[in-house]
Parts: C-alpha cells; sequence; structure tokens
C-alpha cells in the first residue's frame, strides 16, 4: 500500500531534467565511439585466439599474423589518405595510390592465404576471412573517431 502511495505522490512532482551531456558539433556518441572500439577488440582477439588455438604450424600462423597487422595499418592509412584529400590537406597521389595497394594486398593475401590452405576447414576458413574484415572495418571507424573527435575539439 506504502509503494501505491509513493507512486502517486511522485507523479505530482515535477520531474528532475536528465543531465544532458553536451557534445560538439561533428563529435561521435560515446555509444559510437564504445561500439567501434567494442568491434576492433573482438574482432581482433578473436583473429588471435583463433590462430593461437589453429592446428598450423608456426610459419603458417605468422604469415596470418603478418596479414592481419598488414591489414590494420592499410586500412586505417587509407581512410586518412581519403579523408585527409576530402578535407583538402595534401596527400600526394603516390601515397594515396599506395595505401589503395596496400589494402588490396593485404586482402588479397588473406584470401589467397585461406583458399590454398588444405589444413584449415571451411568454417575456420570463414571464421578467419568474417574476423579479419570485421577487424579492417573497425581500425577505420577507431581511427574516423578519434579523427572526428580531435576536429571537433580544435573548433572550440
Amino acid at each position: 500500500m506504502s509503494n501505491e502511495n509513493e507512486v502517486l505522490l511522485d507523479k505530482g512532482k515535477p520531474k528532475s531534467p536528465k543531465l544532458k551531456v553536451e557534445r560538439k558539433e561533428g563529435e561521435p556518441t560515446p555509444a559510437f565511439i564504445g561500439a567501434s572500439w567494442a568491434a576492433l577488440l573482438v574482432g581482433v582477439a578473436a583473429y588471435l585466439i583463433g590462430l593461437f588455438n589453429a592446428d598450423m604450424q608456426l610459419n603458417e600462423k605468422g604469415y596470418y599474423f603478418a596479414v592481419l597487422v598488414f591489414g590494420l595499418y592499410a586500412a586505417v592509412s587509407l581512410q586518412k589518405a581519403v579523408r585527409d584529400k576530402e578535407e583538402g590537406i595534401p596527400v600526394t597521389n603516390i601515397y594515396y595510390g599506395i595505401s589503395w595497394l596496400a589494402l588490396i594486398i593485404s586482402i588479397s593475401l588473406m584470401g589467397i592465404g585461406l583458399y590454398n590452405a588444405g589444413s584449415i576447414v571451411l568454417s575456420e576458413k570463414g571464421f578467419y576471412g568474417m574476423s579479419f574484415v570485421l577487424s579492417l572495418f573497425a581500425a577505420i571507424t577507431v581511427q574516423k573517431n578519434i579523427r572526428d573527435t580531435q576536429r571537433a575539439r580544435e573548433r572550440e
């Protein structure tokens, strides 16, 4: 009975406004930043855990690890080059082209490696491919969020 009375009393009181976090124009939301970092951590962790537990020779594991690192770097580098061009920041054509080439090569190396891997079952190939793509996408998104946050703070 007392709970009903408290509810009735609360209805008459004006509700206090919720505190709204002020974001600067162009700054990503905390939820988007968190989701991006979570996707990157899940993608890279899943890939590395799968690689650690894989029944492969050490040189094969090294190959797949190097392709992941190369792909992450190439994806972030390309995103930065594309963004710089978009914002009027000078980017040489050679760097822009190398960034595209590096990303294409890393994706090709992953695809070729998985296609030719006879010791990996098809489900594992899909697992490595999906965690690789998730990691690349998330790395691009994290880098974009960092840049957007920095840009928003510079505008102050």
